[in-house]
């Protein structure tokens, strides 16, 4: 029996070729049979859409965009009570398609499509953020505070440039504009710690920013997150850092970088944090957030991989 799906299309992904990818895949669709199409508007759209699809009994949502739309079309099902809550299917059509690469579905759309529509799922785990005034936030692939948010933020300024070169270029202008380690407190379920750091990421899949391997070891399915901390360093030790990250040998760096895994992570600063939820901003400039919390969540959602 075929199921019944939902594809949410974010038109705009990829700097508006995804509308294009759309309509080279409506042929599968319609020889699938029962699939519809929504599109999303404005920012949040494909929360309410996801959130909608699983009132209206399909059995599937497809997120056909980057890693944004993937985590409003989590967002939304996860509203959805577990016993009515659509499977995910994913079409990465993004600049960074990180979480895409972490499940391993293909990477062609109309493979991808295809492979969706038919492949059975199986689960994952997700992260679940709670700040200091009780907001809620699910993260699929990484959640990063400080320095990689920033680079989240500017690189959405650069519109000219794509994929990994746009991360690229976002972080070398992070480097030089925007130094400032941060005093923080930091308990998990195993230990407590008090750093400076520039960056913290909280890694459910292993890839951000379309090529930065920042967590090689992660795994979807095991049921703990890893914590990666750069502590404060100078500018040229940032510098040197940028090729180990993307080719994932930074955990040398063993004064600099922190890793550790947990299932719990709790952290306080003596400044405002700036967070991004796998490539969304979920705080930005003249946000005063100073106390957030994390929880790794077992299998929460059924998701086709590849």
């Amino acid at each position: 029996m075929s199921r019944k799906v939902k594809i949410i299309l974010n038109p705009m992904a990829d700097m508006g070729h995804a509308w294009q990818v759309a309509r080279d895949l409506r042929a599968i669709t319609v020889e699938h049979g029962s699939v519809d199409w929504s599109g999303t508007v404005y920012p949040g759209h494909a929360i309410e859409l996801a959130k909608q699809a699983g009132e209206q009994g399909y059995d599937m949502v497809v997120a056909m965009g980057g890693d944004g739309t993937v985590h409003e079309v989590v967002n939304g099902l996860m509203q959805v009570p577990d016993d009515k809550r659509p499977l995910l299917g994913v079409v990465p059509v993004g600049s960074g398609n990180d979480f895409a690469h972490a499940i391993g579905v293909p990477m062609k759309s109309d493979h991808a499509l295809a492979h969706a529509l038919n492949a059975e799922p199986s689960a994952i785990d997700l992260g679940l953020m709670t700040d200091e005034h009780g907001r809620r936030e699910y993260f699929d692939n990484t959640l990063g505070i400080g320095f990689d948010a920033i680079v989240t933020i500017r690189s959405h300024r650069l519109p000219i440039l794509r994929g990994f070169l746009m991360y690229l270029t976002a972080v070398i202008q992070t480097i030089l504009l925007d130094h400032n380690p941060a005093r923080v407190q930091i308990e998990t379920d195993l230990e407590a710690m008090e750093e400076s750091v520039l960056m913290t990421t909280l890694c459910n899949g292993g890839r951000e920013g379309g090529g930065f391997m920042l967590s090689p070891d992660s795994k979807m399915t095991d049921g703990v997150m890893e914590f990666l901390l750069v502590r404060k360093c100078s500018r040229s030790m940032m510098f040197r850092l940028v090729p180990e990250f993307m080719s994932g040998t930074h955990r040398r760096f063993t004064k600099q970088i922190r890793m550790g895994a947990c299932k719990k992570f709790t952290m306080t600063s003596d400044r405002p944090l700036y967070i991004h939820a796998d490539g969304e901003i979920f705080t930005s400039f003249g946000s005063n957030l100073r106390k957030v919390t994390f929880g790794i969540l077992p299998g929460a959602l059924k998701v086709v991989r590849g």
